[in-house]
């Protein structure tokens, strides 16, 4: 997919936010900081890490700058309520420069903190591919807390195979 128009391409990332947005709201707060191996992400380590990773990595990038990420412990926010404004706040930051960024600027190159210069468009493209790749941690953690969580666009597969008979 290339993307050829920053304002369908906000319209379409903030599709993609809002589904990972859904699936906070099956989170228990209680379970906030809760992981399945000492020294993995939690679960508020994914949900700020999605928040800081775009941000100061993506969002800096695009405006040809360095990477500022640098990490996504507590120390950025703390307990579930916090944790979850941290990630709209974030996001809406981001958003900003992103707007700002223009259809023209797609097709010029950023560097990452890899120091590969890459065309912005596919750059942004990369940042929607780690956001539901974290999105699917999500899923996977809560699904080992045995909680019940929504299908992603509406059914479960178990209906889909059922409508498919």
């Amino acid at each position: 997919m290339e993307i050829k128009d920053i304002d369908s391409f906000l319209e379409y990332y903030s599709k993609i936010k809002n589904r990972t947005r859904r699936l906070f709201e099956y989170i228990p707060s209680e379970d906030i900081e809760w992981t399945y191996q000492a020294g993995k992400f939690t679960i508020g380590d994914i949900i700020r890490h999605l928040a800081t990773i775009e941000r100061y990595m993506y969002a800096e990038t695009v405006k040809f700058k360095p990477s500022l990420y640098n990490g996504c412990g507590i120390e950025y926010a703390k307990g579930y309520e916090e944790t979850i404004s941290f990630y709209n706040q974030m996001n809406s930051e981001s958003m900003k420069i992103f707007s700002r960024l223009g259809t023209e600027n797609l097709h010029k190159k950023c560097k990452t903190p890899g120091g590969i210069e890459i065309t912005i468009w596919k750059w942004l493209r990369a940042m929607v591919e780690h956001e539901v790749h974290h999105r699917g941690q999500l899923y996977l953690y809560l699904g080992m807390l045995k909680v019940k969580t929504p299908p992603i666009f509406g059914l479960t597969s178990e209906e889909v195979i059922k409508n498919s008979e």
